[in-house]
């Protein structure tokens, strides 16, 4: 299991991408994914009113969550490449639009979280 994260602007988002040998969390409606590496993070994009405050260097924005994602790769190259793919865009969607500083731990090393 590796934690990916990314942060920019004062706010970030950490996925979690399962190898071979472990199990992603199932959830109602989760899609089923049989490849070998499976990713799983928070959805989210920027809303005029409800949702939750979020403090981002940019101020202070309303933020509405999705169903987490859950995407499978077949190699461990290509699920770090659409982690941070994912991350960015979940960012992009809060209007952030700086290059996030990532962060892949276990997690073990992860005391950036």
């Amino acid at each position: 299991m590796l934690f990916v994260c990314g942060l920019a602007a004062g706010t970030g988002t950490t996925g979690t991408l399962y190898g071979p040998q472990e199990t992603p969390p199932s959830y109602g409606g989760a899609p089923a994914v049989s490849a070998p590496y499976t990713w799983v993070c928070d959805a989210f994009y920027r809303v005029e009113s409800g949702g939750q405050r979020l403090e981002t260097d940019n101020g202070t924005i309303q933020v509405a969550f999705e169903q987490p994602t859950v995407r499978g790769f077949e190699d461990q190259t290509q699920a770090i490449a659409g982690a941070k793919a994912h991350i960015r865009n979940q960012l992009a969607r809060l209007g952030i639009d700086r290059e996030p500083d990532f962060y892949v731990d276990t997690p073990e090393e992860a005391g950036h979280i």
